[in-house]
């Protein structure tokens, strides 16, 4: 069975499928997301918040995400506990 990762706000990726958890910031991830864009295949999952990791997934699909990379690849290695995951996503909201 696949194992689904809260990226955030009630959305889930599975998690098998990722390939990389990058940050927005650098040109290259710049010019991945804006060519996801003019080819249909990004999924904006920031509920209207400032994009902060970048998922790549395996069929060339593009998640953005409104938590941090860190905050994801802890979630991704199960090391992220349910009370951790609310105050995390609580802090990130306030910003």
């Amino acid at each position: 069975m696949n194992r689904l990762l809260n990226i955030g706000f009630g959305n889930l990726v599975n998690a098998s499928r990722i390939v990389a958890i990058v940050s927005p910031d650098s040109a290259p991830s710049k010019r991945i997301v804006q060519n996801a864009r003019d080819c249909g295949m990004i999924i904006d999952a920031t509920q209207g918040r400032r994009t902060r990791a970048v998922i790549i997934m395996s069929d060339d699909h593009i998640v953005l995400s409104a938590l941090l990379p860190e905050t994801i690849a802890a979630r991704y290695q199960g090391k992220d506990t349910a009370d951790q995951a609310l105050q995390t996503e609580e802090d990130e909201e306030d910003d």
